[in-house]
């Protein structure tokens, strides 16, 4: 079953629709649970259910339904359980050794698909032997963890855009997603982080020793840590800002002392900044990091050193476009447009939105009342915070 995980979904024209995310299926004690239908990810990252009776064909790399796709968001039932989110992983007994559930298997019996085979790992993962057992051989599967990994759902969804990790685990209930966001290496748990709603971002945190949230925290961008931060309890900050080392921290003490909807509340503090002897080759070095945002990479902003925010003297910035038309000997200072005036950190969002609106921007660098680059505002804060507050729950 953990291979149904981002299979795609194609109706009887051809036409794909979607991807699977899980399976759903109804827990029956020792007996074989049935197989209810499919967890269906649509675009815009909505998940719709798609019925088990509905399908036509299962085959390598594809899955066919026919009929029409109910769009309404799926909601699970209490009697429901999420077959690869929620029992992949889970510790069990089997021949009188411990083990955990590295996948499951399910078959047609008609008139119904039931699952019938559990695959057991016993030992490490590195060092463990696999047993293929019947799903009555396997006892507790029906009833809640005390404790359960994540290595096996994580590898069923390893290459999984952040955005759509954060929306399968925002599906899980609140401990198993704990367990898993506490399974990610510190990297990708800040990615998966700044994409997950509020009250998710603090039940996450919030199961995660200090350390290791202050060490997720430094990982995130500064302006995703300090909204981060502003949800939690002011002591509770504190504690994780003072767990931070001070160059990782002081970044976001800054965008604390800025309201949140204002220019400096929404502004990152790492731009691509360079000095105006900097050549085009060296710009375009620099925009090609692949750990740029496409926002980010966008544009170079140019200024007198220091180059970390807050800079010396801002002297403007140079589009990419620009770098791409001129020899990789050129320096940047002499390619700087000058017709953009910057931002100042006070802008409400409103006036920040207006701007990048009117001069056709993607993101805009925020410059304070003596001429230094603070940051800057990209189109995408700008719309995290225009839409509603719930928008990352709302697939509807």
């Amino acid at each position: 079953m953990a291979r149904l995980a981002g299979l795609p979904v194609f109706d009887p024209a051809g036409d794909r629709i979607g991807r699977i995310r899980d399976v759903v299926v109804g827990l029956r004690g020792t007996q074989p649970p049935r197989v209810h239908g499919f967890v269906v990810e649509v675009q815009p990252r909505r998940r719709v259910f798609l019925p088990i009776t509905r399908i036509i064909s299962m085959e390598t790399g594809a899955v066919i339904f026919t009929g029409q796709l109910n769009l309404r968001r799926f909601e699970r039932r209490e009697s429901e359980t999420l077959a690869i989110g929620e029992l992949l992983d889970r510790p069990v007994s089997h021949d009188g050794e411990a083990g955990t559930v590295l996948d499951l298997a399910m078959e047609h019996r008609p008139p119904e698909w039931l699952v019938t085979k559990v695959a057991v790992r016993h030992g490490t993962r590195r060092r463990g032997q696999t047993a293929i057992a019947d799903w009555h051989e396997v006892p507790g599967l029906d009833r809640p963890p005390q404790d359960q990994g994540a290595a096996s759902l994580l590898a069923a969804f390893e290459t999984m855009r952040p955005a759509d990790l954060a929306s399968l685990l925002h599906e899980l209930p609140d401990k198993r997603m704990a367990e898993v966001a506490a399974a990610l290496d510190d990297d990708r748990l800040a990615d998966v982080l700044e994409e997950l709603p509020d009250r998710d971002q603090v039940v996450v945190l919030g199961n995660l020793d200090a350390v290791r949230a202050a060490d997720v925290l430094a990982e995130m961008g500064p302006d995703d840590a300090a909204d981060l931060l502003q949800d939690l309890p002011a002591d509770q900050a504190e504690t994780l800002l003072e767990l931070m080392i001070p160059e990782e921290a002081d970044p976001v003490r800054r965008l604390l002392d800025y309201p949140e909807e204002t220019a400096g509340g929404m502004m990152t503090t790492e731009p691509v900044i360079l000095p105006p002897d900097a050549t085009v080759a060296v710009a375009l070095a620099h925009i090609r990091n692949q750990e740029q945002t496409t926002a980010m990479a966008a544009q170079v902003f140019v200024s007198r050193a220091p180059t970390e925010t807050p800079t010396g003297r801002y002297l403007g910035l140079v589009h990419f476009q620009r770098l791409l038309r001129e020899p990789p000997s050129t320096l940047i200072g002499g390619l700087v447009d000058p017709s953009l005036d910057p931002i100042r950190p006070e802008f409400t969002l409103h006036e920040v939105a207006s701007y990048l609106a009117t001069y056709n921007m993607v993101a805009s660098p925020v410059v304070d009342g003596v001429g230094r680059l603070l940051g800057a505002v990209t189109v995408d804060d700008v719309l995290d915070h225009l839409l509603p507050d719930d928008w990352r729950e709302r697939h509807d």
